[in-house]
């Protein structure tokens, strides 16, 4: 489980240099970090370095001198092509052009999974996060002097007996209401969180996002559809096998699906020298057990599957003894951690890829979206009606109705549309009258993507919130987990794509389709359905409604006022009722109360 702590103050100041050495120092009589970096001002450890995938990079100046260091996992830009991107190297110009420009020559010339810390020629101490956020990166302030981590538990260990920390109202309300935010405040007070791509400079807090989603979906591309679906392709498979050079055996949990299966096609035995490992679970339901799907997948590159049921004993009360985190943490996509961990450690595989992301970035949304998309960019041209047909097919919706959504969205943007909601079926109906938005805890990017067009703000919103890294629950018995469809080039390409080509044809996914059409099976490639486990969860709702129960009408949110209670009541009696009431959003308010239970008891 690799994770680093760092420590930053303002050495010309001899109280902040006293701090610092007092918490130096009583932290390191209790844990033995290596150090990364050590120089006045800025401290640097880890824990848990391996030799080629998270890694400890030194930044020298012209003296020799250590200016800063790079941790995590470092690959080069280059033109993406049928190899895997090479695993990085710095040499002198590339150590020079980083400290530099502050980090921009990273974000531009590099991709990866990393954190940085640097030390200018002006005198400040910067913090910089890969604009994929597949390392998390915190920040608390105490006593003039900065603590920077990737887990939680370690800050506080660092910390010892302060006081404890308190629940940031405004922003977990928010996040009730909006769902995630991405923005820098986290639900925890004193605890904020550095963005993707951004850069803060340490001392004065003045921060640049050196990496915009926005921005870059407002230039899109001009390629034809042919030249795009081949860089696609070419961008998936070099992404897939870069990551896939790290490791020597790994783990792929394989869905069925088409984007568990795109990745499969790129780890094929011919095409990386990794042993994979497929991983399928299931469960009963009407789309819960795509068993056949994933053989299919699998002996179409020979590689191994392992089919596991997932856990319908999973236990909820779990929850009540995850790991600390900053804000709360929806467990379902947890639920099966323990099995993981046993067959990350049967068959010695440190890592488990997922396909998690291809949703937004090969854009599967069933809505009308990208004829508004061509309208904005394109106008009303000879080409429109096909985008409309397109759009329709995708959205089910008739031509005209599409046509007739797309210009008035043109001429008068639905802007509403366009801001996620919370379970507002289960919140009281006092409670969200009483609410008023607070677009400050919200990503800065996004006060500009109300002037992108509807779909693609849509789909750069899902690309701007970073998945998970550390298993709350397994914690260092996980595998690592790799999202290869984040990667930072394909995110960008999948960016300026716009709507209408990903979307070509009519269906989701389209463009990835024909990508990849002669590497997937036929049934693969052509099916539209879509698997889930709507089933299973609601069967471990119900195993543990007693709990839930217990935990949601004797909560905190209960306590002050924000459930629909009677609602809530209802819904958890056991018996049949009409009440409209998704079970995701159940486990949502289960997620937060059992979060609120360790930081308000």
């Amino acid at each position: 489980m690799f994770r680093y702590l760092a420590i930053a103050w303002d050495d010309a100041l001899p109280d902040r240099s006293e701090s610092a050495r007092q918490i130096i120092l009583e932290w390191q009589a209790r844990s033995s970090w290596d150090a990364a970096l050590l120089r006045p001002g800025l401290q640097v450890f880890t824990t848990g370095t391996r030799a080629g995938i998270n890694e400890v990079r030194s930044l020298q100046g012209d003296l020799h001198e250590d200016l800063g260091v790079v941790l995590g996992k470092l690959f080069r830009r280059g033109e993406f092509n049928s190899l895997p991107s090479p695993s990085a190297t710095l040499n002198s110009k590339d150590m020079t052009n980083i400290l530099a420009s502050g980090g921009r020559a990273l974000v531009s010339d590099f991709w990866g999974r990393y954190v940085a810390f640097l030390h200018t020629a002006a005198g400040s101490t910067l913090v910089l996060r890969d604009p994929s956020g597949a390392l998390p990166c915190f920040r608390i302030r105490h006593q003039g002097v900065s603590i920077i981590f990737s887990w939680l538990e370690d800050a506080l260990q660092m910390l010892g007996h302060v006081e404890p920390r308190s629940v940031n109202w405004h922003v977990l309300t928010a996040q009730i209401l909006r769902g995630p935010l991405g923005g820098r405040e986290t639900a925890l007070e004193g605890v904020s969180q550095v963005l993707p791509g951004e850069v803060i400079a340490l001392h004065d807090g003045v921060s640049t996002l050196l990496w915009n989603a926005v921005e870059i979906a407002r230039s899109p591309s001009a390629y034809g559809v042919d030249e795009a679906t081949q860089l696609l392709g070419q961008t998936v498979r070099s992404c897939v096998r870069a990551w896939a050079s790290c490791y020597d055996t790994l783990l792929l949990r394989l869905s069925g699906g088409v984007d568990s299966s795109i990745l499969l096609s790129c780890l094929a035995a011919d095409r990386t020298q990794a042993d994979v490992i497929c991983v399928n679970y299931h469960s009963p339901g009407s789309n819960s057990d795509e068993r056949l799907y994933a053989r299919l997948a699998a002996v179409r590159v020979g590689r191994d599957l392992l089919e596991r049921e997932r856990d319908s004993g999973f236990r909820i009360d779990r929850i009540l003894q995850m790991a600390c985190m900053p804000d709360p943490v929806p467990y379902v996509g947890w639920m099966n951690a323990s099995t993981d961990a046993r067959l990350a450690s049967a068959y010695v595989a440190p890592a488990m890829f997922t396909g998690a992301g291809g949703d937004a970035l090969f854009y599967e949304i069933p809505r009308w979206w990208p004829a508004a998309d061509y309208l904005q960019n394109k106008g009303l041209d000879a080409s429109f009606a096909a985008a409309a047909i397109d759009a329709a097919r995708l959205g089910k919706v008739s031509v005209w109705r599409a046509v007739g959504l797309a210009l008035k969205e043109r001429v008068r943007p639905n802007l509403a549309a366009r801001a996620p909601r919370g379970p507002a079926a289960l919140l009281a109906p006092g409670f969200l009258r009483g609410q008023i938005e607070q677009p400050c805890f919200a990503h800065p990017a996004l006060r500009d993507s109300n002037q992108l067009p509807i779909g693609k703000c849509m789909q750069t919103l899902a690309l701007m919130h970073p998945l998970g890294y550390y298993d709350p629950f397994e914690q260092a018995a996980a595998p690592e987990l790799i999202h290869p469809l984040f990667s930072q080039p394909l995110v960008e390409l999948s960016l300026r794509l716009p709507t209408y080509l990903l979307t070509q044809g009519g269906h989701g996914r389209a463009m990835a389709r024909r990508a990849f059409a002669s590497d997937l099976p036929p049934q693969i490639a052509s099916r539209r359905s879509k698997g889930g486990m709507e089933e299973h969860i609601k069967a471990v709702l119900h195993a543990n409604i007693d709990f839930v129960r217990g935990l949601l009408l004797e909560g905190e949110l209960n306590r002050r006022g924000m459930l629909a209670r009677t609602k809530v009541e209802e819904l958890l009696s056991g018996r049949p009722t009409a009440l409209p009431g998704p079970v995701s959003q159940i486990h949502g308010l289960v997620a937060v109360e059992a979060w609120l239970s360790r930081w308000t008891r």
